[in-house]
């Protein structure tokens, strides 16, 4: 079925570009050797987070860690835009301007990829457009007018999952970080620096191990262990919040491996959102720790220890919105 300009936009799903995708996609861009490489990436990014925090809107899985557009090699090497939908495989999410009738759809991304949506882009007004769903692209432009209403991109991705509850329960489901190689310097998508996320602009803090009710910044450097940070976006259901998952671990000579886990605001802000809550959830996802933001955090820490095999979940919470991310020590 073929529409016109007017009923596309009829159906068009307007959502806000939040800052933690502009952040993102800034990010991205300035790791990429040229002008162009850097604008098609940061397009790219915006496009794939405006439908990440859409489909979590409407509560499907995605997990943007293992997506070829969140993996620096292949962003580089290729013209990549794609969103990981748990359970169901790899989404395109190509950008386009404003007033543009046709999206340009690289050969490289023709197969494999479980269908095609169509971003509008409108940075002067912070704002996007989901212009609508196709599932197959064997052109390299793609006329606008052929996309189906954005609700058939629902009904696409339901078909092959039994229910949706059950895919965003279940642990199968999500990539398990495995923290031993993190001390072999091999650190998964998506996990970036502590210094990258937190406070670029000042001098690097030394973070140690210490008491749940007491933040240590040492003046001079500190025995640490492996850290890393995660950003966590809310999506639509908190524009503009965002906060930052910092994971340190340290071997002891008892053959445990001491954990650290703390959460810092991210946007540029001073305190965390009230009442967020950090938790722990051991292999059988029962609560083993927890801890809630006041109205005046700057940080929420929770600590303990485990065995080499042993796995566990942690969640970040603000209202109905969740980050869960799975370990192995």
């Amino acid at each position: 079925m073929t529409y016109n300009t007017d009923e596309i936009e009829q159906f068009a799903l307007p959502l806000p570009i939040t800052q933690t995708a502009r952040q993102q996609a800034v990010q991205f861009a300035r790791e990429q050797p040229t002008p162009h490489k850097a604008e098609q990436v940061r397009l790219n990014t915006l496009a794939v987070c405006v439908v990440n925090d859409y489909l979590q809107m409407m509560g499907i899985p995605t997990d943007l860690s293992v997506s070829d557009s969140w993996n620096p090699v292949t962003r580089l090497c290729s013209d990549v835009a794609d969103l990981e939908v748990v359970g169901v495989g790899r989404l395109e999410c190509r950008p386009i301007g404003m007033h543009q009738q046709t999206c340009p759809v690289p050969p490289e991304v023709w197969s494999d990829r479980i269908g095609y949506v169509v971003v509008q882009i409108d940075e002067a007004a912070n704002q996007a457009m989901v212009l609508g769903f196709t599932q197959t692209a064997e052109t390299e432009e793609l006329p606008v007018s052929q996309l189906q209403p954005v609700e058939a991109l629902i009904d696409r991705l339901e078909q092959p999952m039994q229910s949706v509850a059950a895919a965003i329960s279940s642990v199968a489901g999500r990539t398990r970080v495995h923290l031993s190689q993190w001390l072999t310097n091999i650190f998964d998508s998506g996990w970036q620096t502590v210094e990258s996320l937190l406070n670029p602009t000042q001098p690097d803090l030394a973070f140690s191990f210490r008491s749940a009710d007491s933040l240590v910044v040492d003046e001079e450097p500190a025995e640490t262990g492996i850290r890393r940070a995660k950003l966590i976006d809310f999506g639509v259901q908190f524009p503009d919040t965002s906060v930052v998952l910092v994971v340190e671990l340290k071997p002891t000579s008892d053959e445990r491996t001491e954990i650290l886990l703390q959460v810092y605001p991210g946007s540029d802000r001073t305190y965390l959102p009230p009442l967020l809550e950090l938790t722990v959830l051991d292999e059988s996802g029962l609560v083993f720790l927890e801890a809630q933001a006041r109205s005046a955090d700057d940080y929420l820490q929770l600590e303990f220890n485990g065995l080499q095999g042993e796995q566990f979940s942690v969640r970040v919470a603000l209202g109905d919105a969740s980050f869960i991310a799975d370990f192995a020590i």
